[in-house]
């Protein structure tokens, strides 16, 4: 078990070698392999389509080695990786086989491919089906997350693919697959209106579990924040996560408190963030 981080944000602001460099300064013992950046989404055409950042170049692949070698001169290895965002069901299928094929050559064992908010079970298992054999050539699994939409009328969130703990143990039991595998993102579990908790999908999914999104949030937004400083039961999670005995990795997707301007603010944060990563780790292993 290891700490980690997702990059993502900081990225940002100081490009993702130095972010891979400060995150391992900080203390962290990996990094999380955010790939947002090699796509955007068109409003107009309702698809995701390539940016000109390197991942989206013919040079991606010797920019993850680049990535790699960085982590590894510093001390730490890439743990796991996130595929862009959204995923939709049309022109999607060759940017999530650039960012598996990313996550294998970065050394991450884990890629998260988010499923298709509004598609169907079939539909989502029919996509991780057709990208399996690829993700087991690389030796990389695919994870998939819950999720969530917006109810404008209400002003909370709604149902999404695996948004509620049932639907997605479901999820993971009909792929039935060892390289398929659930990344249970904390913050989404515990915002209103999706009825269901953290602990509800810890206890239901138990060892379906392979990777973590730690955050914190204020049970209503998405907010990414630092654990322990909102409204999460964080003693109750780990109570939990230590009941099914899981064994995975502490990586902490805190992007909205990492949100930043400068370098040194950069890396202040993250030393706090690593403080707090270790903290969870330690009450998982006492």
């Amino acid at each position: 078990m290891v700490t980690s981080t997702e990059i993502g944000e900081i990225s940002k602001v100081i490009g993702e070698e130095r972010a891979v460099e400060l995150v391992a300064k900080s203390g962290f013992g990996a990094w999380d392999y955010s790939m947002f950046a090699m796509t955007k989404f068109n409003h107009e055409i309702r698809l995701i389509e390539y940016t000109d950042h390197t991942l989206a170049s013919d040079n991606y692949a010797s920019f993850s080695k680049r990535l790699r070698k960085i982590g590894e001169d510093n001390g730490i290895v890439c743990n796991q990786a996130h595929a862009p965002f959204p995923t939709c069901l049309n022109k999607t299928d060759k940017i999530i086989k650039r960012a598996i094929e990313c996550s294998a050559i970065a050394g991450a064992k884990i890629c998260v491919v988010h499923p298709i908010n509004n598609g169907s079970l079939i539909e989502n298992a029919q996509m991780y089906k057709d990208l399996l054999p690829f993700a087991k050539e690389h030796g990389v699994k695919i994870a998939t997350e819950n999720m969530w939409n917006w109810n404008y009328d209400e002003g909370h969130a709604k149902t999404a693919a695996c948004s509620h703990h049932n639907e997605f143990k479901e999820y993971i039991d009909f792929v039935s697959d060892p390289y398929f595998t659930a990344c249970l993102d904390i913050g989404h579990a515990e915002m209103k209106g999706l009825d269901t908790s953290a602990v509800l999908m810890i206890k239901t999914l138990a060892d379906r579990i392979g990777a973590l999104h730690i955050h914190d949030n204020d049970l209503l937004y998405d907010c990414h924040g630092l654990p322990f400083t909102m409204k999460i039961d964080f003693n109750a999670v780990i109570n939990a996560l230590k009941e099914i005995g899981y064994s995975g990795d502490v990586t902490l997707e805190v992007n909205g408190y990492l949100e930043s301007k400068t370098e040194s603010e950069i890396f202040e944060k993250l030393k706090n963030a690593s403080s707090v990563a270790n903290k969870i780790l330690n009450m998982l292993n006492s």
